[in-house]
C-alpha cells in the first residue's frame, strides 16, 4: 500500500471514529448547555440505540444470559439497517423524553455532584441489565452486505475501507445539520437559546421552558441512539460499550465548548483524526493522546475552542 493511500485511510477511518463522537457530543452539549444538567447517562443511551438497532436489524444467537436460558436462543426481527436506522432514534428519543422526567426534572437544581451520581447510577444498572438478560459475550453487528466493500467509484474504489464507514460520516454530518439548523433558524431554537441566556426573562414571557427542553434531550438521546446504530457494526456488541465512550464524548465536549454544535463537531474531528494516527503509529498512546490533547486545550483555553468564556466550567 503506497504511503499516500495509508494516509487517506488513516484519516477516513479518524473522520469515522470522529464522526461516533460527534454524534454523542452535541447531544451531549446542547443538554449541557441548555439545561445546565451533566448526564453521565448518556454512554447508556448509547447502549440502548446498539442493542435496539442490533435486534432490528438482525437476527441474533445469544449463547448466555437470562433471554438465552429462558429459551431465547435466537432474537431480533431481521428487518435490515434502514428500519434500523428510522426506527431506533424515535424509540431512544421517547426513552429520553422518560429520563428528562423522572431523572432530570428532580434533580435539574440540585448540585452538579448529585447529577453525576444519580446519572452515573443508572449508567450502571442499565448496564447490568443488558449483562443479566444478553450475556457478557459481545454480540455479532456486521455491517450491512451492501456497505461492506469499498465504494465502486474511482479513486475511493482503491482505499480498503468498508463503504459503511463513508456512511457513518454522511449520515453524521446531515444529522449535526438538521441540528445546527433547528437550533439557529427555527422559533424552537430561539426559544431554546433565550432560555439557556435568561431563563427568568423567558417565563415572564409567558413561555413554559419545560416543554421545549424536554424536546432538547429527547433529540440528544436519539442522535445517541443513532451513534449506536451506525457505530455497532464497527465496534464489538457488549454492555460495557456505553461506559467505555462515555468519557470520549465527554472530553470532545469539554475541548470543544460547552453548548457549541461547533465545537463538538471540531472536538470530535479533532479526536478521531488523532486516536487513528496514534492507533496506526504508536498504538499503546492512542487513549493517552486523548487526554493530552483535553490537558493542553484546558490549560490554553479553559471554555474550549469554540466555548463562551461565561460557561467555563
Amino acid at each position: 500500500m503506497s504511503f499516500h493511500i495509508e494516509a487517506i485511510t488513516v484519516l477516513l477511518n479518524g473522520l469515522q471514529q470522529g464522526a461516533i463522537y460527534i454524534l454523542l457530543a452535541v447531544g451531549l452539549s446542547i443538554i449541557l448547555g441548555t439545561l445546565k444538567f451533566v448526564n453521565f447517562a448518556h454512554g447508556a443511551l448509547y447502549l440502548i440505540g446498539t442493542y435496539a438497532g442490533l435486534l432490528i436489524a438482525l437476527e441474533v444467537n445469544l449463547t448466555s444470559g437470562q433471554l438465552q436460558a429462558w429459551g431465547f436462543g435466537q432474537l431480533g426481527l431481521g428487518l435490515g439497517y434502514i428500519p434500523a436506522l428510522l426506527i431506533v432514534p424515535f424509540v431512544v428519543f421517547v426513552v429520553g423524553l422518560a429520563m428528562e422526567r423522572w431523572v432530570v426534572e428532580p434533580f435539574k437544581n440540585r448540585p452538579d455532584t448529585d447529577q453525576i451520581l444519580v446519572t452515573f447510577g443508572l449508567a450502571i444498572i442499565v448496564q447490568e441489565l443488558f449483562r443479566a438478560f444478553f450475556g457478557s459475550s459481545s454480540l455479532p453487528f456486521s455491517q450491512p452486505s451492501w456497505a461492506q466493500g469499498p465504494p465502486q467509484v474511482p479513486f475511493l474504489a482503491a482505499i480498503p475501507i468498508s463503504s459503511w464507514r463513508y456512511y457513518v460520516i454522511g449520515i453524521t454530518a446531515v444529522l449535526v445539520l438538521i441540528v445546527y439548523l433547528l437550533v439557529e433558524f427555527t422559533d424552537f431554537g430561539l426559544v431554546v437559546r433565550a432560555g439557556t441566556r435568561d431563563p427568568e426573562m423567558v417565563e415572564l414571557l409567558g413561555i413554559r421552558l419545560s416543554r421545549p427542553y424536554i424536546v432538547v434531550f429527547g433529540i440528544g438521546a436519539a442522535l445517541a441512539g443513532v451513534a449506536g446504530v451506525v457505530g455497532g457494526p464497527l465496534n464489538p456488541v457488549n454492555p460495557t460499550i456505553g461506559n467505555e465512550i462515555l468519557v470520549p464524548a465527554f472530553l470532545t465536549v469539554v475541548i470543544g465548548g460547552v453548548g457549541s454544535i461547533a465545537g463538538a463537531v471540531l472536538g470530535g474531528v479533532l479526536f478521531g483524526v488523532t486516536q487513528a494516527v496514534l492507533v496506526a503509529t504508536y498504538s499503546a498512546w492512542a487513549q493517552v493522546g486523548l487526554y493530552a490533547i483535553a490537558a493542553i486545550v484546558l490549560l490554553v483555553r479553559p471554555q474550549g475552542l469554540l466555548g463562551e468564556a461565561e460557561v467555563a466550567p
